[in-house]
């Protein structure tokens, strides 16, 4: 294997400096460097030029200028742009811009993708499968500005109009809840009564929760509280014990029951020390939750301690992410009446509102800011992503599906959910995995449509601002970092490919 992992790097590193090579050279031989300067009116103009053709070696041949660039970067300096500014500040300013909408947009696509092409397929030629797929096609045609415009215009402006006077009228009580209720009743499928008593939970539920948004304000004085941070644990608890290790297994559903009720237990003792946490606190904590999780499973034990094990960390992972929301809505009442926000919390310009880090230190304020600035160009990334990788998982589960070893399953009287999440599920994401590694590289260079109709200053408007400037320094590092990206990716990959199949082993 590290035979294997070192010559694969060792290809790609030869592979990222040949392409470096033939970038540099177009870049820099696709204009003139100095045509703002030569068309400038200022009196030292020829002391400028002669500065900017010494700082960047313009009187050097593009070929050779390569190598004078290649050492500085293998000394760590990237070099100034037009400017004589920093590369490395400004490429590590848009990779941090550009990773945030990443991982969030990559994650929910992903996940959600997923698990719509898993309950498609599982509920082939129904009308939800029919539903999903004429969604998933109509994302993926629809150009990415109109569908950043439209976010930007009915989502974050009209959400925004809407918190001033969170009224939701009758009509909306009525239908909603009824689509509701017919997407469960798809999704969940199965005999006719199953099917109906599905459609009248999904649409009561529904129609209580909007009743209590439009009677109690909910929406800007958001909460889960305790007994709801309890129901929503115990309640994804119960479901990933479904999943992952069926009913037969008692001792993972108590693994279950049991963390959910600790995190109902810890809810007050976490709101109380809350306002010491930073990210990289709440991420130690968040680690230490899953390892207890896990070590709850592991105590518990069972006929499988492995299946309570991960139902507890799992658990765990969601009775954790259940407490930060609930902490999070708890700031939504200060962050929204702030001056700085005025009662428009989405928002639809930039990475963060101006000035607010500034009028406050708090955690949880910022936290909320960075988030409700991703939102709208994280929809935007996610809905056209979540729609090819949809169509991907449908199709590659309903081929695993019908292999002879999934028959084979059946046939010995494996139940359907181990036959799906044990023999189907894992091989079925083989072909992502793949797909995934090639659009991380994609993503991480920038989308730039989107960054520029919200104003993010991500990889791809550097790229774009410096190809149009022929500035060959930001080209060249966006061109590193997107490359580094890249490989990376496609390595971990070619690890998960031995992960999710122990049959494909590399040995040499």
């Amino acid at each position: 294997m590290l035979t294997f992992l070192s010559r694969r790097l060792i290809a790609s590193v030869l592979v990222l400096f040949a392409a470096s090579y033939i970038v540099y050279v177009l870049t820099a031989t696709a204009g003139d460097p100095l045509a703002e300067l030569r068309t400038s009116t200022a009196r030292n103009k020829e002391a400028l030029i002669a500065q900017r053709i010494i700082e960047l070696n313009l009187n050097v041949p593009a070929p050779a200028r390569y190598f004078i660039w290649l050492g500085d970067v293998l000394h760590g300096d990237l070099g100034v742009n037009l400017q004589g500014q920093s590369v490395n500040v400004e490429v590590a300013n848009a990779a941090g811009v550009t990773i945030q909408l990443l991982t969030l947009s990559l994650l929910l696509a992903v996940t959600l993708g997923i698990l719509i092409g898993i309950t498609s397929a599982l509920r082939q030629y129904s009308g939800y499968d029919y539903s999903v797929t004429f969604l998933a096609f109509l994302c993926f045609s629809l150009p990415s500005f109109f569908i950043a415009v439209v976010l930007k215009a009915y989502v974050g402006i009209a959400f925004n109009d809407f918190l001033q006077n969170p009224y939701i009228p009758w009509w909306a009580l009525i239908i909603l809840p009824l689509v509701a209720g017919v997407i469960w009743m798809g999704i969940i499928g199965g005999p006719a009564r199953r099917r109906w008593l599905v459609f009248g939970i999904a649409t009561l539920a529904t129609f209580s929760f909007l009743l209590v948004i439009s009677l109690t304000d909910w929406l800007n004085y958001p909460g889960l509280g305790v007994i709801g941070v309890g129901i929503l644990s115990i309640g994804s608890g119960i479901l990933v014990h479904l999943l992952t290790a069926g009913s037969s297994n008692k001792k993972s559903l108590y693994t279950a029951i049991t963390v959910g009720a600790l995190g109902m237990v810890l809810y007050y003792p976490f709101m109380l020390v809350s306002d010491v946490f930073n990210f990289w606190t709440l991420l130690l904590a968040g680690i230490i939750a899953i390892v207890v999780g896990a070590l709850i499973g592991r105590l518990y034990g069972g006929y499988d301690p492995g299946q309570s094990a991960r139902t507890g960390a799992i658990t765990a992972f969601f009775t954790g992410g259940f407490l930060v929301i609930d902490r999070l809505m708890q700031a939504w009442p200060v962050y929204t009446q702030s001056s700085y926000i005025n009662g428009r919390p989405i928002g639809t310009v930039g990475a963060v509102t101006p000035n607010l880090a500034e009028a406050t230190s708090s955690f949880w304020i910022l936290s909320l800011d960075s988030l409700t600035h991703l939102m709208l160009p994280t929809l935007a990334l996610m809905l056209i992503s979540l729609a090819a990788y949809s169509r991907y998982s449908r199709a590659n589960l309903l081929d695993v599906m019908n292999q002879d070893y999934i028959r084979t399953a059946r046939a010995k009287g494996v139940n359907e959910r181990t036959v799906v999440m044990r023999h189907a599920f894992r091989n079925a994401l083989i072909p992502l995995t793949t797909i995934v590694a090639f659009d991380v590289g994609g993503l991480i260079g920038g989308a730039i449509i989107t960054e520029t109709i919200f104003g993010w200053k991500g990889m791809g408007v550097l790229f774009n601002n410096a190809l149009k400037q022929v500035d060959v320094n930001p080209v060249m590092g966006f061109f590193l970092v997107t490359g580094a990206v890249a490989i990376t990716f496609n390595i971990l990959a070619d690890l998960a490919y031995s992960a999710l199949d122990p049959r494909i082993r590399v040995t040499v």
